[in-house]
């Protein structure tokens, strides 16, 4: 089981956009919070990021270089961190999302974006997101990761010329990209890490069990069972498995099954006795109250409130 893929999943509440930006020197581009995450990459020219409360010192972006915000906080694009900074217009926009394209600023030299946001429940975030740092940096390396190149590339073909299917390619190439930059920044922690999901997901001992309870989360797991895959003790998995997840198996398990529940409430019509007995519970009233202990809503609620929402 691809239990980052699975993680991401979880978090789903809509579907992703993009959008080519042309920004002509002076140009500056706030962009408010949102629900979710986003991500940038130049694809020509240089410019700069920087919170809209300019807390942290502005990043400069070359050709190439990817930005990630985790949790969609405002932040501002310009040429230069002088330059006033303006919410595009919609009158600056020559298509829109998920197909999008919009051009700011004035006669000057050239910056080419690739400017997309995904739509996830920042309410009760995957611990795997909430340890990503707020803002990565990934600088262009020649070679380092050919599949997130790829994969930018793909997309900003369609965005330049898009043609039948694009608006059933753009959100797919979306949700890749947001795979490729996760992955891309899991391999390039230190592999001295020893906490933290980035290790987790490549530990030997960690991982199996990780993946298990994702591949089967209504299964009668017992730390003692979970402790099986991972080929260690009981006592010496638990302990390895609270400091690099950040909390006890079993904690871990009561979250991953809820979650699991919650995305079936919102993406299927299964009747509740089968999300309870997919999440794990042996009856629909311990999985209500469980549910409602997590969520503050019953199961059913939280379906039509998730369905109206949507």
């Amino acid at each position: 089981m691809d239990v980052l893929s699975e993680a991401l999943a979880s978090m789903r509440t809509g579907a992703p956009n993009s959008v080519r930006t042309e920004g002509h020197a002076p140009w500056g581009m706030r962009l408010p919070e949102t629900a979710g995450a986003g991500f940038h990459v130049v694809l020509h020219g240089t410019c700069w990021i920087y919170p809209t409360e300019h807390t942290t010192a502005p990043i400069a972006l070359g050709p190439g270089d990817l930005i990630f915000v985790r949790d969609g906080s405002g932040h501002i694009l310009a040429d230069h961190p002088d330059t006033p900074a303006e919410v595009p217009r919609p009158d600056q926009y020559s298509r829109k999302p998920p197909v999008g394209m919009v051009r700011l600023g004035g006669d000057g030299p050239v910056t080419s974006l690739l400017c997309g946001n995904y739509h996830l429940d920042g309410q009760r975030p995957h611990p795997l997101l909430r340890q990503l740092p707020e803002v990565i940096h990934l600088p262009a390396r020649h070679g380092r990761h050919p599949e997130l190149t790829s994969a930018i590339t793909l997309l900003g073909a369609e965005l330049d010329n898009p043609r039948i299917g694009s608006h059933g390619i753009v959100p797919a190439l979306i949700d890749a990209l947001l795979l490729y930059i996760l992955r891309a920044w899991v391999e390039d922690q230190p592999q001295t890490e020893s906490v933290g999901w980035a290790a987790a997901l490549r530990d030997p001992a960690v991982a199996p069990a990780l993946s298990a309870m994702h591949e089967d989360p209504s299964a009668s797991w017992t730390v003692q069972t979970l402790a099986d895959h991972s080929g260690l003790s009981r006592a010496a998995f638990a302990r390895k498995f609270a400091t690099m997840v950040g909390e006890p198996p079993l904690a871990y398990l009561t979250r991953w099954r809820l979650t699991t529940a919650a995305r079936l409430l919102r993406e299927d019509d299964l009747p509740m006795d089968a999300v309870a007995a997919r999440a794990g519970y042996s009856s629909e009233f311990a999985f209500g109250k469980a549910f409602k202990r997590e969520y503050g809503l019953a199961p059913g609620q939280y379906r039509r409130q998730s369905r109206t929402a949507a």
